[in-house]
């Protein structure tokens, strides 16, 4: 944009000097600003798109430059101040997402995406009141998106607001019958609440609809090891770190919103001779 401005200044500067009727080159400026200012929008839309492109294969490295690029060359487009916002929340600079949100936000109040982005990157700051709040916004906008419910459950249950954490994931739940991590939460707060059974029954059903599904088939085997049926929960086990060897890791566990009870249940079955076989084999 910089050199745009310069070759503008230039273009005045000559016509003072050679054009005695000032009048005209006067009425040439606001021309010339608006074919350039078309111009470098449509070159900041071309930018952001390759930017979300690039995003989606992680590469934030080559995605973000420019992407802040765009929001120079378009700064008054809201999707482009939206993706630099979600491409910083992915590379986990939440800071700057949330000024690039705030931004999007502020050019476009409507749009329910935005609000949803906001409460993510709230929630990732650990302020989970606001994370709800903006959750709460978003889907005044978009009241049936599964997403946004799963999302508000998980701030209320941040929050200790368990039975509404409850209600949002059966509503979610509700948008989508394959949605299985909706169920799944309902699983982790009746694990800490001491409803073993509860529990177990959320995270079957979660396991029916995804087989591939690591999560709740760990913290099936976990239950079920606890319950005395030790030799199909070590099966199990075994299977959910061959799926996913990430959920052997009780930060990651923590991150994913595990509960106490269940990580120190958890961190003893990954212990066991067994489990530790089955690690070392994935590592190989």
């Amino acid at each position: 944009m910089p050199k745009h401005i310069s070759l503008i200044s230039l273009l005045v500067v000559c016509s003072l000097w050679n054009m005695p009727q000032a009048v005209h080159a006067q009425a040439l400026i606001p021309h010339t600003l608006q074919l350039d200012a078309e111009n470098l929008e449509r070159q900041g839309l071309q930018l952001a798109q390759e930017a979300a492109q690039l995003g989606q294969f992680q590469q934030f490295d080559l995605a973000l430059p420019r992407a802040r690029l765009a929001s120079q060359l378009a700064p008054n487009n809201d999707r482009v101040w939206f993706l630099l916002g979600g491409l910083h929340l992915q590379a986990q600079d939440v800071d700057a997402a949330m000024a690039a949100l705030e931004k999007a936000n502020s050019l476009n109040p409507e749009n329910p995406d935005i609000f949803f982005a906001l409460g993510s990157a709230n929630f990732q700051q650990q302020k989970y009141q606001a994370a709800a709040d903006h959750y709460k916004q978003g889907l005044k906008l978009k009241p049936d998106y599964r997403e946004g419910l799963f999302d508000l459950g998980n701030a209320y249950y941040m929050l200790g607001r368990l039975p509404e954490a409850i209600a949002q994931y059966n509503k979610s739940f509700s948008q989508d019958q394959k949605f299985w991590p909706a169920i799944n939460n309902i699983g982790l707060i009746k694990y800490e609440q001491g409803d073993i059974e509860s529990a177990m029954k959320q995270w079957r059903t979660s396991v029916e609809i995804d087989k591939q599904a690591a999560e709740p088939l760990l913290a099936l085997a976990v239950a079920m090891y606890n319950q005395g049926d030790r030799q199909q929960a070590l099966s199990m086990g075994e299977a959910a770190i061959r799926i996913d060897q990430r959920y052997a890791n009780l930060d990651f566990l923590k991150e994913n919103l595990w509960g106490e009870r269940l990580l120190s249940d958890t961190k003893i079955f990954l212990e066991l001779p067994r489990i530790q076989a089955a690690l070392q084999q994935s590592d190989n």
